[in-house]
Formats: structure tokens, C-alpha cells, sequence
């Protein structure tokens, strides 16, 4: 008995579905720096300098109500406070190589010469909020080469969607900033990154009743508070 021509057709496509690869996913938070955990658990004299670096705009950068500064409490250094409570035998090296007002086009301009060249054992990219500026595909192609250079040169990437403008309704799922964390998330997809969701951990305040207005030190930058929620997430990598 002769099998129907679509029954073929049928037994083919699984045939081809199954002999595709996986589909990339995000990095695994539990896997993905071990290497890097590993060495930060080491004592003198095993131990190494391991050298986190932080590319982006002002927020990383640690500005509160422009035109302060307040390097302490930004994420980068209270992830450095919090890394030092689990590991106390790491010599650490937080490099902050962000600037207040830049997009990811300027900063894939000057990658090479300033963030490579620190040689990071993790690099952590925040860009979105300022990218609004440059649209989404000159963001995309941005941090497509970023993530490409370093991934080269064998770093560890952990991407940041954006923290939160009090000015763009975040109750609007089509929000410019949403439309750009959206963007980043299918970029950390694709090449198998870290993510740190920043716009995520956000917008679950707001949709647990909190006033964003409490993380803000102006409409677009976290205060401490703000921070911490940053941090939060970001410590889930190590």
C-alpha cells in the first residue's frame, strides 16, 4: 500500500526539524562565568587581578542629578562591594570606561583603543537608553560589533537593557526603551550572551504598585536605590 504523497511530506520535516541545530539561547547564569568564579575563589599566591569593565553612558558612568557623579553607589561598584563579600581573597579591577551622553555608535568607535585594550575578563554593555537618539538598527549594528570584537578576543559579554526614563511610559509594552531592551534581548540570544535585565527588574516594580519616581535621581538616572536593583540581577552571574 502505497503511503499518501503528504505523509512524505510530513516524515521530511521532522526528518529536517530534527537534523537542525538548537536554536541559541541566552547564556546560563549558573555556567557561564565559572571559569571566572573559579578564579576568584583562589588565595595568593594562585590568585590573578580579574578585571571587570563597564562600557556605556551615564548610568554605569555614575551620574545621579547631572551633574553629580556619584561613583560610589552606582552598579558598577556596588557589584564590586557585593563581589568582595563572596569572595574575599579576589583582587578585583572595576574599569569604568563609560561616558555621560554617548551612544553605542561612539562607543563601538573608540571599543578597540579604550575597552579592549583593558584586556576585561567581563565586559558589561549599557548603551539603550541613549540609543533612542540613533534608532534601532544603528544600536543593532553598534553592539553587533562590539559583541563580535570581544567575543574575538575571547571575553565574556553581559548585556544591559535600560533602566527606565520617567518620561516613556513603561505601561506601553511598545515603548521606545521596551522596543530597544527587546532588541538587546534577541541580541543575547543570538550570540549566546549574559543579560542583565534592568528594564525587566524595573518594570516589575511598577507593576507591583511601586513609584518608579522612588529609583530615580532624576527622569533618567536611578538613584541608590535604583542601583541596587541593578546590582541584583547583575550578582545573579556570579
Amino acid at each position: 500500500m502505497k503511503r499518501p504523497f503528504h505523509l512524505f511530506a510530513i516524515l521530511a520535516t521532522i526528518a529536517l526539524t530534527a537534523s537542525r541545530p538548537l536554536p541559541p539561547e541566552v547564556a546560563n547564569p549558573a555556567t557561564f562565568l565559572a571559569d571566572v568564579k573559579t578564579e576568584l575563589t583562589k588565595q595568593w599566591p594562585k590568585n590573578r587581578s580579574i578585571t571587570l569593565v563597564f562600557h556605556g553612558h551615564s548610568v554605569p558612568a555614575g551620574y545621579f542629578k547631572t551633574p553629580i557623579v556619584n561613583t560610589l553607589a552606582a552598579y558598577p561598584q556596588q557589584l564590586l562591594k557585593r563581589l568582595k563579600d563572596k569572595y574575599p581573597y579576589a583582587v578585583i579591577n572595576v574599569t569604568i570606561t563609560a561616558v555621560g551622553g554617548e551612544n553605542s555608535e561612539q562607543g563601538a568607535a573608540r571599543f578597540q583603543t579604550e575597552v579592549l585594550s583593558h584586556k576585561p575578563d567581563v565586559l558589561f554593555i549599557d548603551y539603550a537608553l541613549n540609543d533612542r537618539k540613533i534608532g534601532l538598527e544603528k544600536a543593532k549594528q553598534s553592539w553587533q560589533a562590539m559583541i563580535e570584537q570581544a567575543q574575538q578576543a575571547g571575553i565574556k559579554v553581559i548585556l544591559l537593557t535600560p533602566s527606565p526614563d520617567l518620561k516613556v511610559d513603561m505601561a506601553n509594552a511598545d515603548n521606545i526603551l521596551n522596543q530597544h531592551a527587546n532588541q538587546i534581548r534577541q541580541l543575547a540570544d543570538t550570540y549566546q550572551t549574559g543579560l542583565v535585565d534592568s528594564y525587566k527588574a524595573f518594570d516589575g516594580q511598577r507593576q507591583q504598585g511601586d513609584s518608579l519616581g522612588r529609583y530615580m535621581a532624576q527622569n533618567n538616572h536611578p538613584n541608590e536605590m535604583g542601583h541596587v536593583l541593578i546590582v541584583d540581577e547583575l550578582v545573579k552571574w556570579f
